[in-house]
């Protein structure tokens, strides 16, 4: 079976000092320094990366790569908004399917900071629909119609969306790799400025630099030597990139689909899952992930998140985002599907510090690209 045998992530946050392939090459030799083998090792490489062509001008990152590594192997570079990551990891888990005693890493990486944050929200825009890019409605529009949508139909508030950065920022004051390392209370979120109704700049993501990797491999003498984490599936779903298109805008079909494969992929059922990292780019996104991929019953999540029920300290089976989530840890777009990974790994292997849940046997890694465009479920056992 195919399993994660190591980790690698830079820090999170606004790395003035670090371009894109420093990032990238960071993060490739960390891994290899984590799992103790040589670039040699490595039979591919799988590149997860949304915006290095639009923001820095640079593409053919495979030559990139193979430049910092002076590697020959095949290099694949992969686009799927921010979905890069986690579409990256399902094709090289793919990959090793065919291809037996191999041993393959997967990075993803970005670099944002260095334009200003219109540029950035106009090129992560590029990922919607041309309807929706000439009306001018951006993602945090797009989830803010979400939102207005399922606080009117279930009767919630604001406030009930603000628990979800309240919890995840709690979490990432045990994550040295974290973007935000800093508590917010309820009133905090809700004194922050709108960015579109009834979203404000505390239900958001940052726009982040970093960069991630992960080892895979399925050559038994490389993984009884490693601390491993057995990948029972890994799922890709797609939906309509319009989302005037989508028959529900209650849920996120992708990731309903994704899910469900993904969940009769591996044999197992939701009581099993203990551990995990979901895309909670905005407050809502959250809250819809843990309804659609069938944890909490449709219309029932904001009171969920507003008992806090996935903290680490709630004494519950199932804890959301030890890593501090997209919300506090980052959102480098192309690393945040390998670092959401990278945390299941290192919750399940007991190398998570700080944040170690105890008792954890599976986890499951949600990543989604373009409002809803694609999803990427991948769930894991010891």
């Amino acid at each position: 079976m195919n399993s994660i045998i190591g980790y690698y992530s830079t820090k999170f946050g606004e790395l003035w000092e670090k371009s894109l392939d420093d990032l990238i090459k960071e993060a490739a030799v960390g891994v290899l320094k984590e799992v103790n083998i040589e670039k040699e090792q490595i039979d591919a490489i799988f590149l997860g990366n949304m915006l290095g062509g639009i923001i820095e001008g640079k593409l053919l990152l495979e030559a990139h790569l193979a430049g910092l590594l002076d590697i020959h192997i095949p290099i694949y570079r992969i686009e799927a908004a921010c979905a890069s990551g986690g579409m990256a990891f399902q094709m090289a888990d793919t990959y090793l399917k065919s291809h037996p005693n191999s041993t393959v890493m997967v990075l993803g990486a970005e670099k944002m900071t260095d334009i200003s944050a219109e540029e950035v929200t106009e090129a992560l825009a590029a990922a919607a629909s041309e309807d929706e890019q000439m009306a001018g409605l951006t993602f945090p529009g797009v989830y803010a119609l979400l939102a207005q949508l399922y606080l009117s139909k279930y009767h919630y508030t604001e406030e009930h969306l603000a628990s979800i950065p309240v919890k995840n920022h709690a979490h990432a004051l045990l994550n040295d790799k974290a973007h935000f390392r800093r508590m917010v209370t309820i009133d905090n979120v809700l004194e922050s400025p709108y960015v579109a109704y009834p979203l404000k700049v505390l239900d958001s993501s940052p726009i982040s630099d970093g960069a991630a990797a992960v080892i895979l491999s399925n050559d038994s003498h490389l993984i009884k030597k490693t601390k491993s984490l057995q990948i029972l599936s890994s799922v890709v779903a797609t939906d309509s990139i319009a989302i005037a298109k989508r028959k529900n805008l209650n849920e996120l079909a992708a990731t309903r689909i994704a899910g469900e494969k993904a969940f009769r992929e591996a044999s197992l059922q939701h009581k099993d899952i203990n551990i995990m990292e979901v895309h909670d780019c905005f407050s809502i996104a959250e809250i819809l992930a843990l309804e659609d991929l069938g944890f909490w019953k449709k219309g029932e999540g904001g009171a969920r998140a507003q008992e806090m029920i996935t903290h680490r300290e709630s004494g519950n089976n199932l804890i959301v985002n030890t890593s501090g989530g997209l919300k506090a840890a980052g959102h480098p777009v192309g690393g945040t599907g390998i670092k959401q990974i990278g945390e299941i790994y290192l919750q399940l292997t007991q190398q998570a510090g700080q944040r170690q849940i105890n008792s954890c046997r599976f986890g499951l890694a949600h990543n989604v690209g373009g409002s809803g465009g694609v999803a990427v479920v991948s769930i894991f056992g010891v």
